[in-house]
């Protein structure tokens, strides 16, 4: 009766233990390699338009991985790409989401930790799940968006190619 019951005992837990496997999900991660490659897209879109700025791309948590400041950035603009990048990534959205709700009169939005409400930050997207972001600050918010959608967008083209 005590061999039956610790069998029983034994198949339960391996039961037990090959589920718990099962549920545990799998997770895409932001490689160094490929914000590397992130920053360098928005780089040259940067250059390509004459603009002066900061680059940031960060994981999943909003933690710096990658930061460029081309020749004549003000330094001024470090932080707030960081900032910018940071609110992309840990909010999932584009920090423009913020810099609108402010501008249409929810100011409350400004108490959020860790969310900054200025234009220039973009969601890096694979498989619909956010892996990080990247964040433009030094000229126009609208400029300042579009060489980070210009990393982002490379992200997303070189996932489905397999990379470039």
């Amino acid at each position: 009766m005590k061999i039956t019951r610790i069998l029983s005992l034994m198949f339960a837990l391996a039961i037990a233990a090959s589920a718990a496997k099962a549920q545990l999900p799998t997770k895409q991660v932001l490689t160094l390699d490929a914000a590397k490659k992130i920053a360098a897209a928005a780089e040259a879109e940067a250059k390509k338009r004459g603009s002066t700025v900061v680059i940031a791309v960060v994981d999943d948590g909003g933690y710096l991985l990658v930061l460029e400041r081309l020749d004549d950035t003000q330094v001024a603009s470090v932080d707030v790409g960081i900032a910018k990048a940071r609110t992309a990534a840990i909010f999932r959205r584009p920090s423009k989401v913020f810099e609108d709700q402010v501008k249409n009169g929810r100011v409350s939005a400004l108490t959020l930790p860790g969310a900054v409400a200025l234009q220039g930050g973009v969601p890096i997207i694979v498989e619909g799940k956010v892996v990080g972001a990247i964040g433009v600050s030094g000229n126009s918010p609208q400029e300042d968006e579009d060489i980070a959608k210009a990393g982002a967008e490379y992200a997303a083209a070189a996932i489905k190619g397999g990379g470039k």
